[in-house]
C-alpha cells in the first residue's frame, strides 16, 4: 500500500511502474505531492520485465542507446553493464532503482487502473478512478489528480494483408525466441529497429528469412571509432541542415549505402524520421543471410506476391510494425486527441483539465529515461506550486493555452502515426527544464 497517510481526494493516482511510472513516482515523492502508485503486474519494470504479461521484449533485446545517454542521472548504470545493456540487465537496473528510493512502497501491484474520467467539466476537477485487483475485486475513489505513465509499446498495431496466408501470421508482440523460426521460410514486414533485430536472430535458426520494406532507412552503427555512436558528437550543437549533411556522409563510412543491398533510397533526410541503430542486418544481407524485398500487395496460400512483381512462398509472416499509443481506460477526448496522438503542452499537460498529465508520450533520438525524469520533475513541481496556491502553477496553465512551442529543432518529420508525437531532444529537454525552473521554490 501507499506510505501516503493522506485521503485519496488529496493524492495523485499514478498509472504505471515502468521506467516513466519509477521517473513520476520518484519526482512525486521528492517534492513531496501525496499519490498512490497502480500497476497491473506483481512488480516495477514495465515491458523491461520480460515476465510481466503486457511486456514486448524478447530474449535477445537489447537498449538502441547506450546506457550513459540512457540513465537516469540521479541514479547511474554500474560500470560493470554493459554499453547496450540487455532486457535482463534494465530489469534489475530497475528494481534497484525502486529499492534505492523505496518506490515500492508507494504502489499497489497487481491492480489494473480500469476507468479514469472527470468528476465534473471544471478544469480543476478531481478524477474518479476505477481499479480492479487480481482477485477481481473492485474499487472506485476519488483523487485530486492522475498522471498516465503506462507506456507506449504495449498495442500492437496488426496490419490487414489483401488475400489469406495459410502459415502463421504474427506480431513482434508475439515473439519472444528465435527458435520460433526453425527451419522456417520467414518474412519480416518492416525494417525498422525491431523488424531488424529479429531479422539478425532469424538467420542463425530460419531456413530462409527475408525483410519486406516499403520505404528507405538511415542504418547507424552501435560503435563509431570503437566508442558508442550516441555519445560522440560536439557540445554545441550544429544548425539541422548541417548536422543532417556532416552525419549522412559520416554514416556511408560506416555502412556503406543500404540502396547497394536493394533497400529503398529514402525519400527524406536524415534524423527526419528514426534512425535504425543496427549494422548487423546490413552485414547479413550483405552476405546474403537476409534478402530484402519489397511492399506487400497481396497474399495467396504459402506465396506473398510484392508490389513490384516478384512472389515468394514463406511459412511465417512476422510483422514488426510497431506499436499504437494506448490509454484503454480514459476517453480520448479527455486527452485532447487530435488526429494520430493527444495534442498536450509539451506532450504532458491537457490545455482543458489542470489536474492531469501524461509522462512518457515522447520519442526522440536518444533522449533516453532522464528526458523521462525531467518530464516528471516538471509534474511534481507543477503539482506541489498547483497545492501551495502559488502563482507559478496559474503561469504554467496559461502557457498551456497559448499557442504550442516548436519542438522540432528545425528538423521535418515523416507525418507517420509513430512519430505523433517525435521531438528534438536537446530543444524538448530544455523546454521542459525551463519550465521546471519557473516553478522551482525561491532560494
Amino acid at each position: 500500500m501507499s506510505t501516503a497517510t493522506a485521503p485519496t481526494h488529496e493524492q495523485i493516482a499514478l498509472i504505471g511502474a515502468g521506467p516513466s511510472g519509477l521517473a513520476g513516482a520518484r519526482n512525486l515523492q521528492k517534492h513531496g505531492v501525496p499519490f498512490q502508485g497502480f500497476e497491473a503486474h506483481g512488480d516495477v519494470g514495465g515491458l523491461w520485465d520480460i515476465d510481466n504479461p503486457r511486456s514486448t521484449v524478447y530474449h535477445s533485446a537489447h537498449l538502441i542507446s547506450s546506457k550513459r545517454t540512457t540513465e537516469f542521472a540521479e541514479f547511474p548504470m554500474a560500470d560493470t553493464v554493459a554499453d547496450y545493456p540487455s532486457h535482463r540487465e534494465l530489469r534489475r537496473y530497475f528494481s534497484d532503482f525502486a529499492d534505492r528510493f523505496g518506490l515500492r512502497a508507494h504502489f499497489r501491484f497487481h491492480t489494473r487502473v480500469l476507468r479514469v474520467e472527470p468528476v465534473s467539466d471544471a478544469p480543476g476537477t478531481r478524477w474518479r478512478v476505477s481499479t480492479e485487483a487480481a482477485d477481481g475485486t473492485r474499487e472506485t475513489a476519488e483523487y485530486k489528480g492522475v498522471v498516465i505513465a503506462n507506456g507506449t509499446l504495449a498495442e500492437p498495431k496488426r496490419p490487414r494483408f489483401e488475400g489469406r496466408f495459410d502459415g502463421e501470421l504474427l506480431h513482434t508482440s508475439d515473439y519472444k525466441h528465435a527458435e520460433l523460426f526453425k527451419d522456417k521460410r520467414v518474412l519480416i514486414v518492416g525494417a525498422g529497429n525491431s523488424g531488424c533485430d529479429i531479422a539478425v536472430d532469424a538467420v542463425h535458426y530460419a531456413k530462409s528469412v527475408d525483410i519486406s520494406v516499403r520505404r528507405g532507412y538511415y542504418f547507424v552503427p552501435k560503435y563509431v571509432f570503437g566508442k558508442p555512436a550516441d555519445t560522440l558528437g560536439g557540445k554545441r550543437p550544429l544548425p539541422p541542415w548541417l548536422k543532417q549533411k556532416i552525419d549522412a556522409t559520416v554514416l556511408k563510412w560506416f555502412t556503406g549505402d543500404p540502396v547497394r543491398f536493394g533497400f529503398p533510397k529514402p525519400d527524406y533526410r536524415m534524423y527526419e524520421s528514426h534512425p535504425i541503430v543496427n549494422s548487423l542486418v546490413l552485414h547479413h544481407v550483405g552476405h546474403g543471410d537476409i534478402g530484402v524485398r519489397g511492399d506487400i500487395a497481396r497474399l495467396a496460400g504459402h506465396t506473398v506476391h510484392f508490389k513490384d512483381g516478384s512472389a515468394r512462398d514463406y511459412d511465417l509472416i512476422l510483422a514488426a510494425t510497431g506499436y499504437a499509443l494506448h490509454y484503454p481506460f480514459i476517453e480520448r477526448e479527455l486527452l485532447n486527441w487530435q488526429g494520430m496522438a493527444p495534442r498536450l503542452y509539451l506532450n504532458i499537460f491537457s490545455p482543458r483539465f489542470e489536474n492531469i498529465a501524461v509522462l512518457g508520450m515522447i520519442e526522440a533520438s536518444g533522449i533516453g529515461w532522464q528526458g523521462r525524469y525531467e518530464q516528471a520533475e516538471l509534474v511534481a513541481r507543477y503539482f506541489r506550486a498547483k497545492a501551495s496556491g502559488s502563482p507559478k502553477a496559474q503561469a504554467l496553465r496559461a502557457a498551456v493555452q497559448g499557442p504550442p512551442p516548436d519542438l522540432s529543432g528545425g528538423f521535418k518529420y515523416l507525418q507517420l502515426e509513430r512519430m505523433a508525437y517525435y521531438v528534438h531532444k536537446d530543444t524538448y529537454r530544455a523546454a521542459v527544464r525551463n519550465a521546471a525552473a519557473a516553478l522551482a521554490d525561491p532560494t
